[in-house]
């Protein structure tokens, strides 16, 4: 597995709102600010599922990034399977300089670790800036 994380200078409360919460997601989940995620929808539990379009802002390319949780404790863990079968493991840990978010996933073959962790690692990094100056 690949993992990412960042710490976020917020309570459980807002960082689990802001991570869930469709309105939230389509603010802060893409790699980088030519793209944007115009579309969000998020049913969480165990067995629900959720779905945000990814998509270049000149209208280039778009995609689909969804699956099904297999795992929700509120304020400490999500888990889900993407639609290609790979997992991905979400904690939520408090800590003295506030919510360490660390989220590890199965990599995909089409393009290299390291460039997955990149694009992962600056979606979280947007998720942190959108909770801060928020």
């Amino acid at each position: 597995m690949i993992t990412v994380k960042t710490t976020v200078n917020a309570s459980k409360d807002k960082v689990w709102e802001f991570w869930t919460l469709p309105e939230h997601i389509t603010k802060w989940s893409f790699a980088s600010p030519d793209w944007h995620t115009p579309y969000a929808e998020n049913d969480l539990r165990e067995g629900g599922t959720f779905k945000s379009t990814m998509a270049a802002k000149d209208g280039s390319m778009s995609f689909d990034f969804g699956g099904e949780y297999t795992l929700v404790e509120k304020y400490k863990a999500i888990e889900y399977v993407l639609g290609d079968g790979r997992k991905v493991e979400i904690s939520f840990n408090e800590t003295p300089n506030g919510i360490e978010v660390i989220e590890s996933f199965d990599p995909e073959t089409q393009n290299p670790e390291e460039m997955q962790r990149g694009g992962w690692q600056a979606i979280i990094d947007n998720f942190k800036n959108y909770v801060e100056q928020n």
